[in-house]
């Protein structure tokens, strides 16, 4: 077998068959043209003159982050002190805080500007492993500053050699011009950029917000109608503050995931289970925004519905930049297990992108995206908040 490089005598988590985290002790995986070729005990990996020891490391696949809004101007840090004192979310957002004020600073940057305010964000993350992530538009909420936002997602790929995946979520919120007026806006800018962004290349899904203070169910289904037809993918904001349904929304049209989830019913799990729908769940907004309703984890479970778990990263409810921070409050808050909870950042993570057949997992015919860590045991990755326990990742092969 003709492979390019081998890694070897690892403790590797495959995050794959029926084996607790899939594990493999004393193994190897060879790589060629970037993606794995073989993987089994080292013993038996095959001959290369490009071989690394990984000294006995664990190694698991790149951190996956399925949910985050990376690419933003301004600042809110005013907003939280303004929860301490008692406001909530939905009344900062209606007396113009919230989303509106990035939107407000949005405007005013360009592409190479919001591109080049997230470097430092994606950076934190990619110190803890990360190899893919997913980042929303939502806060230009106009023709022109919406595609802005694509475009510097787009180039986020390229200039940091990550798996990134962009979304469109022009239906985040209400834009003040559009005020009372929430058919109109998804008629002259959510539908046409739907079109527009398809037509570029720009975007890989299109998102909503389906939420008491943002779009109904009905005005959610028309822009996943013009999204299926345009041949994107679908996401779904659902069920965060009240059920709205959402979660059999997503599953009705097929979305690959639907997030937050915190009041999601009975017949909305049984809709998503059916449907193949992931659920992404997000601890950061649940603590941040000091919410005391869980999402339903164990009926999540106990339908089979597959969780991951995922940053939200913003710049209000949840200004959080470490997945493994969030692996340790899916566990503490929600009651995940440790193996849930690194499925919920790899496996997982990469299915609520409709990547489970290119990352993920450490498989033969998966890209070769992994994490080499400095742990005694996996437990370790979640039980330490700021330990930053990374030796190094590996994408499509090659150190990164």
């Amino acid at each position: 077998m003709r492979v390019d490089r081998t890694f070897t005598n690892a403790r590797l988590a495959t995050m794959a068959g029926a084996a607790p985290y899939g594990a493999l002790e004393a193994g190897a995986i060879a790589v060629r043209d970037g993606r794995i070729v073989w993987v089994g005990p080292t013993a038996d990996a095959p001959d290369c003159d490009d071989t690394t020891d990984l000294e006995g490391r664990w190694v698991t696949p790149a951190l996956v982050d399925c949910h985050t809004h990376l690419v933003f101007a301004g600042d809110r840090s005013g907003e939280f002190e303004r929860r301490l004192n008692g406001e909530s979310y939905e009344a900062i957002a209606k007396s113009g805080g919230g989303i509106a004020a990035t939107v407000e600073a949005v405007r005013h940057s360009s592409a190479a500007d919001l591109a080049a305010a997230t470097l430092p964000r994606l950076d934190a993350l990619i110190q803890e492993g990360l190899g893919t992530v997913e980042i929303k538009t939502g806060y230009g909420l106009n023709f022109k500053s919406e595609l802005n936002m694509l475009k510097a997602i787009r180039s986020l790929g390229l200039v940091t050699g990550l798996r990134v995946q962009s979304t469109l979520l022009a239906a985040h919120a209400i834009p003040p011009e559009y005020s009372g007026r929430a058919d109109d806006y998804i008629d002259e800018v959510c539908l046409p950029l739907i079109h527009e962004a398809a037509r570029e290349g720009l975007a890989d899904a299109v998102d909503a917000y389906c939420e008491r203070i943002a779009f109904t169910p009905e005005q959610t289904r028309r822009v996943f109608s013009a999204a299926r037809e345009a041949g994107l993918q679908i996401k779904l904001h659902a069920d965060q503050f009240s059920d709205s349904g959402g979660a059999s929304l997503a599953a009705e049209f097929g979305a690959l995931s639907a997030d937050h989830l915190e009041y999601t019913s009975e017949s909305g799990i049984v809709d998503m289970s059916k449907a193949g729908t992931v659920a992404v769940i997000l601890p950061g907004a649940y603590y941040m925004l000091g919410e005391t309703q869980k999402p339903p984890i164990e009926a999540l479970r106990k339908a089979g519905v597959p969780m991951a778990l995922a940053t939200d990263a913003n710049p209000g409810s949840s200004p959080v930049l470490s997945l493994l921070t969030i692996a340790n409050m899916g566990c503490t808050l929600f009651g995940l297990t440790v193996e849930e909870a690194i499925a919920g950042i790899t496996r997982e993570g990469a299915r609520a992108l409709g990547l489970q057949n290119e990352i993920g997992t450490i498989e033969v015919g998966k890209r070769c995206d992994l994490a080499v860590w400095d742990v005694d045991n996996l437990a370790q990755l979640i039980q330490w908040i700021g330990a930053r326990p990374l030796h190094g990742r590996i994408l499509s092969g090659d150190w990164g």
